[in-house]
């Protein structure tokens, strides 16, 4: 998928509008229309505001990664090691 359908994608599975998304990164529902057209690239720093904006990672919202990404934060240290190791074994196999 590339850029301009995975903002797509993101922006309607939250069901949120072009003019909403807009309003949350400080742009106008045009700039938005362009981007998920393929008119024009959002620029880096905006890449990381709509990557923050759908928590996703800018290799994800570009395409780069399949990886599922799972967020540990606001876990204490001794289950995101569990975590962790459950992943690496899931991975040997």
């Amino acid at each position: 998928m590339v850029l301009n359908e995975k903002i797509k994608e993101l922006r309607t599975s939250t069901g949120i509008s072009q003019v909403t998304l807009a309003k949350e990164l400080g742009v106008t529902k045009q700039c938005v229309s362009n981007w998920e057209n393929d008119n024009i690239q959002p620029s880096v720093e905006m890449l990381v505001k709509i990557a923050d904006y759908f928590e996703v990672s800018t290799d994800e919202l570009l395409g780069r990664s399949s990886d599922n990404t799972v967020l540990l934060d606001g876990l204490s240290p001794e289950v995101q090691a569990n975590v962790r190791g459950i992943v690496k074994h899931l991975k040997v196999r």
